[in-house]
């Protein structure tokens, strides 16, 4: 057994899953008296996105957007105490730096992860389902056995997304890193995909690539390499005020904006499109144009073997022509998708409320209606109910405060009442 003995009481909480979201609940769970946790992760530590640790990548969120802070920033577990910790709070007051490198994120999360009793890494859960007789959630867990838990939490976060036509032959983005060398020296390298993950890879590429190597191949479907929506007032759209408001709309106007949202969650930092410009003008320098090609409103429609190489089917997506090229690689910077449930959740998957698209109806407090007396709860993976600010880091405190003050039935973290200037709706 694991943490509770045969016969004696479940968990309070259990979390499967240990990314950002659920570590920033069992870190705002920590100082709950007489709240019973346990955290499961099949790895064996604390992981953010190996693959992407490129040098230079910063957040596209403030520093305070920590796992604590906008709920408690008094916790000794914020990015501040973080620094302090490490002795490093004047460097970081003297870098005067808002936004913090990807790298530094990582190693905070990781410093709170070796700070919490409550986690336990390397443990699987292999299924979850409904005990009757316990009145409890009854999980499997491997190495050790079965847990009950009154409340579950899933954060098994998303999977790398790549399109069919590309899947054979293309590298996702997510594991850019231990494939960099050898991208480095390839002659023809396409990256797909124009979010800021394809902006990263493509300028790592461009500045440690030989000028004469090669091409270096930018594809997007969307119509430009957009800027992401950065105004004050824009960004208010990440707010739990926000969230509330879009959770309350209907199913079909909620799918009609995610869609249209995308500058908010897919588009690509400002610096970074400078930082492109920059590295293309120097290449011009002399004369001559840079061995790249960037072409937007372009989608890869097929791909086959040809001679060793890779070839491309392409479709203008508004001028209708059609081309091929033939590339040695491809990076595929085209982000990730929720996890399929089913084989964790067994015959518990049928008894859940679902929309009429088949997903998982997931409410104010990101709970999922069930069939059972206990509650289940998702993080990040309401997109459709609470709207594109879902994976963003800036609200996974507040989502997990929201969490805990279910669980516990009370306002064990009070919550503002107004997080924004604007007034969404009437």
């Amino acid at each position: 057994m694991i943490g509770n003995e045969v016969g004696g009481a479940p968990y309070d909480l259990v979390g499967v899953g240990i990314g950002p979201a659920n570590l920033s609940l069992a870190a705002l769970s920590d100082p709950l008296d007489g709240l019973h946790t346990a955290f499961f992760e099949r790895e064996s530590a604390f992981r953010w996105h190996p693959g992407l640790m490129i040098d230079g990548a910063f957040l596209q969120v403030p520093f305070l957007a920590d796992l604590v802070s906008l709920v408690d920033p008094t916790s000794h577990l914020s990015f501040l105490s973080y620094l302090r910790a490490r002795e490093r709070l004047y460097p970081f007051y003297f870098a005067e730096k808002f936004h913090i490198p990807r790298a530094e994120y990582a190693d905070y999360c990781a410093w709170v992860s070796r700070r919490l009793p409550n986690l336990r890494f390397d443990q699987a859960v292999r299924a979850i389902r409904w005990s009757g007789a316990d009145d409890a959630f009854e999980l499997d867990v491997e190495p050790g056995g079965r847990v009950l838990a009154r409340n579950v939490v899933l954060g098994v976060g998303t999977e790398p997304k790549t399109p069919a036509p590309l899947t054979p032959f293309a590298l996702h983005s997510a594991d850019y890193l231990p494939a960099r060398d050898r991208l480095v020296a390839t002659a023809d390298v396409t990256v797909v995909g124009s979010g800021q993950s394809g902006a990263e890879v493509f300028l790592d590429l461009l500045r440690a690539r030989k000028a004469g190597q090669g091409t270096l191949r930018w594809l997007t479907r969307t119509p430009a390499f957009a800027p992401m929506e950065y105004s004050k007032l824009g960004l208010e759209q990440f707010t739990p005020d926000y969230t509330r408001f879009f959770h309350g709309l209907d199913e079909p106007t909620r799918d009609r904006l995610v869609p249209a949202q995308w500058q908010l969650h897919k588009a690509i930092s400002g610096d970074t499109i400078a930082e492109i410009f920059d590295e293309l003008y120097q290449r011009t320098v002399g004369g001559g144009w840079p061995d790249v090609v960037l072409a937007p409103g372009v989608e890869v429609t097929a791909a086959t073997e040809n001679g060793g190489g890779i070839e491309l089917s392409l479709r203008h997506v508004q001028q209708g022509g059609h081309a091929t090229v033939t590339t040695d690689a491809i990076v595929c910077a085209t982000g990730y998708q929720e996890r399929d449930l089913g084989d964790l959740l067994g015959p518990l998957a049928t008894e859940l409320d679902r929309d009429a698209a088949g997903r998982l109806v997931v409410d104010a407090d990101y709970r999922v209606g069930t069939a059972t007396r206990g509650s289940l709860y998702v993080q990040n993976a309401e997109r459709h109910t609470h709207g594109v600010g879902a994976p963003d880091l800036g609200l996974i405190a507040w989502r997990a405060a929201t969490i805990l003050n279910s669980v516990c039935g009370k306002k064990v973290y009070p919550l503002p009442e107004r997080t924004a200037f604007t007034t969404f709706g009437l």
